[in-house]
C-alpha cells in the first residue's frame, strides 16, 4: 500500500495514527484516575475538585492547557489572518502570570490556613467581605463560563472540525461538548491534569511544525524568506498602515477605532488580572496540597507551575495568531483558497503537514480542546458543589457531592448550547469574547486588588462594588446584542443622549468602569462599617508566615521570572 505524504487531506495513515494515539490517551488517563482513586481509598470531592499537590511542572502545563482552547485554534489563527498582531495583547501576557505566583498565591495560602481547608475565590471573598459577595462571584463566574467558554469552544470546535475533516459543524460542535462532559463527570481534576501533561507537548510541538513548515512553504524552502514575504504582504494590508504592530496611534488607521492607542495594553491588561489571578479555572490549578504540607513548599511549587505556564504563555503568538498571518499570506500568493479566516488553522495542518503527521497534531489539538473545556466544567461544579450545594446539604457523603457536582456539569452544558445561537449573530468570535470579559473583569479586579492591598475597603464596599458592576457589565451586553456591538444606531432622545454607554469603544468603556468601581469602593467605604479584626487578619502576614514566604523562593525563581518578563519584553519591542 503506497503512501502519497504529501496529500491535503486525512488518508489511512492519519487516522490510523489518530485511533491508536487517542486510544493510547484514554487508557492513560483511566490508569492515572484509578491509581489515584486507590490511593484516596474512595472518592474525594476535594480531589476530585482541586486535585492533590502536582508537581511544579504539571502545574504548569495545567494552567497552560487551561488557557489554550479551541478559541486559539479557531479564533486566534483567524484574527492573525484579518487584523496581524493587534489581538497579541490578550496572548503575550506570561508577566501577568507571575502576579499570580509572586501575590495571590501567598494571600490565598494564608486563607487556606485560616480556614483550615482548600478555597474557593468566592470562599476568599466570603471571608474578607460578606457571603454575598462570594455567592456573587460564584453567579458572574458560572454566566461568564456560560456566556464565554462552553457557546464559544462549541462554536471553534464545530469550525475546526468543519475544516479539516469536513464534518458537519453542528456534529462537530455537540460531539466535542458531549466527549468533553463524560471525560469530566468521569475524570474530575485528576483527569483534567494528566490530559494537559500528555497534550502539552504535542500541541507545542504540533504547533511549531505548522509555523515552520508554513514558513518554509511561504518562502521557497526558506524560512527566513518564508518570515520576510509575511512580514511584506502583511504591512501592505490595512490601507498601507500594515497589520504588524501592537500599537495604532493614527486615527486614520481603521484599526485605531477597534484598538486606539495605548487603551489596548490597559484593556488587556485588566481582563489578564482578572483572568490569570482571580478565575476560579485558573487559580484552581495551584491550589491543590497534600494535607499537612508546609507552607513554603505548597507556595514553592505554586510559584513555580505560574513561572513554567508564563514561559508556555510566550508561545500561542507563534503557535496560532502568526501562523494565521502566514495562510493569509499563502492565500493571496495561491497556494490554497482562505474564504473564511477562522478557517486558518485547519487549513494549515491540512496543506503543509506529511501525511502521518497530521494525525499525530491532531491528537494533541482534540486533547487541547478537551482538557480546556473540562478545566471550565470542572471549576463549574467546584464552584456550584462548594459555594451553593454544601452549605445547604452538609453532611453528605463524598460520592453525594461528587454525583451532584457532575449534575452541575451537565446543566452547564445545557446553558451554554442554548446561549450559542444568539453568539452567533454577534461579532466576530475573537472580539465577542473579549468583549464580553471587558464587562466583567473590571468589577473583579478592583474588589480582589483592593481586597487584599487594602486593609480600609469595607464588606459592604466589596458587595455592592461586585453587584453595581456586574448589573453595569450586563445592561452594556444586553445594548451590544442590540446593536450590534454599537454598529447600529438607535433612535430617540434616550439613546441618542447615551450614546457615551452603548456606542463608546469597548476598549474605552472598560478603562472607565474601572475608575468608577475604583472610586465607588473608596467613597462606599466611607459610609459603611469597617472590617473586623478577623477580617484584616486574614490579609496580614505574621512574622512566621513572611518567613515561609522568604524560603519558597530562590535564585531559580528569580531567574525564571525576569526571562519571562524579557521575552514578554522582546515581543512587543519587535512588533511595537
Amino acid at each position: 500500500m503506497t503512501i502519497d505524504w504529501t496529500s491535503t487531506s486525512f488518508i489511512w495513515l492519519d487516522w490510523l495514527v489518530l485511533t491508536v494515539g487517542i486510544l493510547g490517551v484514554v487508557w492513560a488517563v483511566w490508569r492515572a484516575i484509578v491509581k489515584d482513586k486507590k490511593s484516596q481509598q474512595g472518592e474525594d470531592s476535594s480531589a476530585y475538585l482541586f486535585g492533590k499537590g502536582e508537581p511544579w511542572y504539571v502545574i504548569g502545563m495545567a494552567i497552560f492547557a487551561a488557557n489554550i482552547g479551541s478559541e486559539h485554534l479557531v479564533g486566534l489563527a483567524g484574527t492573525g489572518a484579518k487584523s496581524g498582531v493587534g489581538m497579541a495583547h490578550w496572548e503575550m501576557q506570561g508577566w501577568m502570570i507571575l502576579i499570580l505566583g509572586w501575590l495571590f498565591v501567598p494571600f490565598y495560602q494564608l486563607m487556606i490556613n485560616k480556614m483550615g481547608k482548600i478555597i474557593t475565590m468566592p470562599d476568599f471573598l466570603k471571608f474578607r467581605y460578606t457571603k454575598a459577595t462570594g455567592s456573587w462571584l460564584s453567579i458572574i463566574t458560572l454566566v461568564a463560563y456560560i456566556l464565554t467558554k462552553v457557546s464559544v469552544t462549541a462554536l471553534t470546535g464545530g469550525i475546526f472540525f468543519k475544516y479539516l475533516w469536513g464534518l458537519n459543524f453542528w456534529v462537530g460542535a455537540i460531539g466535542l461538548i458531549l466527549v468533553t462532559a463524560v471525560f469530566t463527570v468521569f475524570g474530575g481534576m485528576k483527569g483534567v491534569m494528566t490530559l494537559s501533561t500528555i497534550q502539552t507537548p504535542i500541541l507545542v510541538i504540533g504547533s511549531f511544525l505548522v509555523l515552520f513548515l508554513g514558513l518554509a512553504a511561504l518562502g521557497g524552502g526558506s524560512i527566513v524568506e518564508g518570515w520576510g514575504s509575511m512580514m511584506d504582504y502583511c504591512n501592505q494590508l490595512n490601507n498601507g498602515y500594515g497589520t504588524t504592530h501592537m500599537f495604532h496611534w493614527e486615527e486614520g488607521d481603521s484599526m485605531y477605532q477597534e484598538y486606539p492607542g495605548f487603551v489596548v495594553f490597559i484593556g488587556a491588561c485588566i481582563i489578564g488580572f482578572w483572568y490569570w489571578c482571580t478565575d476560579q479555572h485558573i487559580v484552581q490549578r495551584v491550589l491543590g496540597q497534600v494535607p499537612g504540607e508546609d507552607n513554603a513548599e505548597v507556595m514553592k511549587r505554586a510559584r513555580r507551575g505560574t513561572i513554567a505556564a508564563g514561559f508556555f504563555k510566550v508561545l500561542p503568538c507563534f503557535m496560532f495568531l502568526i501562523p494565521g498571518m502566514i495562510a493569509a499570506a499563502l492565500a493571496q500568493k495561491g497556494t490554497f483558497a482562505l474564504g473564511e479566516t477562522d478557517a486558518a488553522f485547519a487549513i494549515m495542518v491540512q496543506q503543509v503537514l506529511p501525511a502521518g503527521v497530521k494525525g499525530i497534531v491532531t491528537i494533541g489539538f482534540i486533547c487541547a480542546l478537551v482538557a480546556s473545556l473540562a478545566a471550565f466544567f470542572n471549576s463549574c461544579a467546584t464552584l456550584f458543589t462548594e459555594d451553593f450545594y454544601k452549605p445547604l446539604k452538609k453532611g453528605m457523603s463524598e460520592a453525594h457531592y461528587v454525583f451532584v457536582g457532575r449534575v452541575a456539569t451537565v446543566v452547564v452544558v445545557i446553558l451554554g448550547f442554548a446561549w450559542l445561537p444568539i453568539m452567533m449573530g454577534m461579532d466576530t468570535l475573537y472580539n465577542y469574547l473579549q468583549g464580553i470579559q471587558s464587562l466583567l473583569a473590571p468589577a473583579m479586579v478592583v474588589v480582589f486588588a483592593c481586597g487584599i492591598l487594602s486593609k480600609k475597603v469595607t464588606p459592604k464596599a466589596g458587595e455592592w462594588t461586585m453587584i453595581v458592576g456586574f448589573i453595569i457589565g450586563m445592561l452594556r451586553l444586553v445594548t451590544n446584542v442590540i446593536t450590534d456591538t454599537g454598529k447600529t444606531a438607535m433612535t430617540g432622545d434616550f439613546w441618542e443622549n447615551t450614546t457615551w454607554f452603548w456606542q463608546t469603544n469597548w476598549l474605552v468603556f472598560e478603562c472607565w468602569l474601572l475608575v468608577f468601581l475604583l472610586v465607588f469602593i473608596h467613597v462606599v467605604s466611607c459610609y459603611t462599617e469597617a472590617p473586623t479584626k478577623q477580617q484584616i487578619d486574614a490579609i496580614t502576614f505574621t512574622s512566621d508566615f513572611k518567613k515561609s514566604i522568604k524560603e519558597s523562593w530562590g535564585a531559580f525563581d528569580i531567574i525564571g521570572t525576569l526571562v519571562v518578563i524579557g521575552l514578554c519584553a522582546c515581543f512587543y519591542w519587535y512588533f511595537w
